[in-house]
């Protein structure tokens, strides 16, 4: 459908778009574009915040008394981590080959799944564990959305405000983890769907919400979030079924909306595929092989997709084949090594601050009778529940901030300073971490270690935006898309690796080395951004 001088239809396909023409920007773009940003975003915040879930949920089934061990649930965090991750990569190629507003309409309503398996699922603790890992498996969708909106929307913006648009989008988007952080607890405490809440469950150990403690034997409608989430997503792929569109300059060929949505389920199923393959051959028996450690592991699920790609037949395997030729581009590699900095730091505290806030000083060391040490439980231990949120609240606040700010005066240069600060407030998270696990009252430790925290995300979401706004100027048009996919694929298995290592490193006893570990590589990436775009024969000067 081609647009006219009257204006283009609000779900119509736009042929011509040329944003860069002040005039067409400011006669036609600016309204079209706006308009499906603010679509964008709160399909993108619901979708991003449901991926996340499980960093809520785990809490609060380990203080209802599920049967499952800690590493068990951290394992399920990890899941929808790097499914969340994987998926991102096919999403990436999603807009060029099936448009955006199809692409977008179908990764939202395609969340309406993991919510309601999770609402069913919570409602006994008979649930198997395979059940619970398949659902975090598939809730990966809403992590690949992620790639697929930032591809989209990248397209509508003249460079000029590439940063505040995609800092809009992804901060506001990324708002989804508060959201959860703050709704999930919260909709747990009544029967707010009436007979459609189930029946309850009874606390074995106290909680919490935004507005206070919750203490134990008190009723959860555990089973609340994921009608929720059903409830809402709903009106949301409506919205953008209606009012978003597909831009022919950028999808030449979509082809009808069922064609259009068999590409992404075909691309999707592949990414659930090659997910699965990298857990079972990942994880310990009983749920895999245990043949590879995950360093190992993710580098193969990441080939084994892309390898994948390459075979789709018909006329998805040329055009996928083209938009590969980013990989081509030293900046891609560059690029991505920094947003892993950025938004990895983001998404893998998310989904590991509220099981880590519960583990470190859920318990504390008490001397017995005979002088040796034993770990108790923390009769007065903050709650996740009521804390977690505060982070990734910061983060995603600040990240159109971050854009903003690197329009001004440069993204390299802001990302140079966050890389400095998150270096130094790893090292001191680290040693707070290792006071208040070796301590008798590990609640004196508490404010310092949220406070480092809040730091931490603060930092990594200036340079979420400081990151995609260097790629918005690096990149042309064409590559501009894949690579904010690709880029963001990448640094969301920070979502699988924060989790595990901060797991291991916990039940190891030694949880500082997670986070010495982390400064160890912020300042890797440090030397890099200052190698590539900071020094004086820098390839690229502070994009």
């Amino acid at each position: 459908m081609a647009d006219t001088t009257a204006g283009i239809g609000r779900n119509a396909d736009v042929e011509h778009w040329d944003v860069e023409d002040p005039t067409f920007w400011e006669q036609q773009g600016k309204r079209i574009a706006y308009r499906n940003l603010w679509i964008s975003i709160p399909c993108l915040l619901v979708a991003f915040g449901y991926w996340q879930m499980w960093g809520m949920l785990t809490v609060q089934m380990n203080n209802l008394g599920f049967p499952f061990s800690e590493a068990e649930l951290f394992t399920l965090v990890g899941i929808a981590g790097l499914s969340g991750a994987t998926l991102r990569i096919p999403a990436s190629f999603m807009i060029r080959i099936a448009g955006g507003r199809n692409t977008i309409f179908l990764t939202t309503a395609l969340m309406i799944i993991p919510c309601l398996g999770a609402y069913l699922a919570l409602q006994s603790q008979d649930t198997p564990l395979w059940a619970f890992q398949l659902l975090a498996l598939v809730s990966g969708v809403g992590g690949g959305n992620f790639a697929c909106s930032m591809a989209n929307i990248s397209s509508f913006f003249p460079k000029h405000q590439q940063g505040l648009a995609l800092g809009l989008n992804a901060g506001l988007g990324n708002l989804g983890v508060t959201g959860m952080q703050i709704l999930i607890p919260l909709s747990m405490t009544a029967a707010i769907f009436a007979g459609l809440s189930g029946t309850p469950m009874a606390l074995e150990r106290a909680s919490g919400t935004l507005i206070g403690r919750i203490p134990e034997g008190t009723d959860t409608w555990l089973q609340n979030p994921g009608f929720l989430g059903v409830v809402v997503l709903i009106p949301l792929s409506a919205a953008a079924w209606f009012g978003m569109n597909n831009i022919r300059s950028i999808t030449p060929n979509p082809g009808p909306p069922l064609a259009a949505f068999g590409k992404i389920f075909g691309l999707y199923n592949l990414g659930l595929l090659t997910s699965a393959i990298g857990l079972y051959v990942m994880l310990p028996p009983p749920v895999g092989l245990g043949w590879f450690n995950m360093w190992f592991a993710l580098p193969l699920t990441i080939v084994l997709t892309l390898g994948l790609m390459r075979l789709i037949p018909g006329d998805i395997r040329p055009n996928i084949q083209k938009q590969f030729a980013i990989f081509h581009d030293k900046h891609t590699w560059s690029m991505s090594l920094l947003y892993i900095l950025t938004f990895g730091s983001f998404i893998g505290f998310s989904a590991a601050l509220p099981l880590s806030i519960e583990v470190i000083f859920g318990s504390m060391l008490e001397q017995t009778d005979n002088g040796d040490w034993e770990r108790v439980a923390n009769p007065d231990a903050p709650s996740a529940m009521t804390w977690a949120w505060m982070g990734p609240f910061v983060g995603a606040a600040i990240r159109p901030i971050g854009g903003w700010i690197s329009d001004k005066v440069g993204g390299s240069i802001v990302t140079q300073v966050i890389s400095v600060i998150m270096v130094l407030a790893s090292i001191a998270t680290g040693y707070v971490m290792m006071l208040a696990y070796s301590a008798t009252d590990p609640n004196q430790y508490f404010w310092f270690f949220l406070v480092l925290f809040i730091v931490l995300f603060a930092a990594s979401g200036i340079g979420n935006g400081s990151t995609f706004r260097s790629i918005g100027v690096i990149f042309d048009a064409q590559k501009k898309g894949p690579v904010l996919g690709w880029t963001s694929a990448v640094a969301a298995y920070g979502a699988f690796i924060a989790p595990r290592v901060m797991g291991k490193q916990i039940e190891a006893g030694s949880p500082e080395l997670a986070m010495y570990g982390f400064a160890a590589f912020y300042a890797v990436c440090l030397i890099v951004n200052w190698w590539f775009y900071l020094r004086r024969n820098a390839y690229i000067k502070n994009p």
